[in-house]
């Protein structure tokens, strides 16, 4: 599957926030081309919670395993937790260090190289092998990043009501 098909899918989540940094951008150019998603119905980047999901077309500091950048690699990251993270992998993300996972690999759920721990799962170039689970795990990461906005929200208006 394209990156174009992923876009338009993930698109059409209501209060989808996507940040995409093009050159000349405030942004870092190392991160020109990449893609970040929040759940944010204020169209306001988030400044104190990370993106439920990217893509990013290049190797970055300390994050270099998964190849990118060459040969039209890009890689698809997503915030799933820890028992999504089990069903994907079929180990828990405790086990990472002895999953020898090799990052290189095209269209298989791997552990993100620097987040698995934390629940976070990638693949490069999703294909036929894992496009369908991984568009149902993007919407349920953003169903998860939406319900946590809510009860954040929830929680700030009770607190100034009292």
């Amino acid at each position: 599957m394209s990156m174009e098909q992923i876009l338009s899918e993930i698109r059409t989540y209501d209060g989808l926030l996507e940040l995409a940094p093009l050159p000349g951008s405030e942004h870092p150019e190392i991160s020109w081309g990449d893609f970040y998603f929040y759940y944010a119905p204020d169209r306001r980047v988030p400044r104190n919670r990370q993106p439920y999901a990217t893509i990013v077309t290049n190797d970055y500091p300390g994050d270099t395993q998964s190849r990118l950048g060459v040969d039209d690699r890009w890689r698809l990251n997503i915030h799933v937790g820890s028992q999504v993270f089990t069903e994907l992998l079929g180990y828990p993300s405790e086990e990472i260090e002895e999953s020898g996972a090799d990052y290189g690999t095209t269209d298989a759920f791997l552990p993100h190289p620097l987040y698995g721990a934390y629940g976070w799962v990638c693949v490069v170039n999703p294909g036929g092998a894992t496009i369908n689970r991984a568009l149902e795990a993007l919407r349920g990461a953003h169903l998860a990043d939406r319900r946590r906005v809510e009860r954040r929200q929830s929680r700030s208006e009770a607190s100034r009501t009292e």
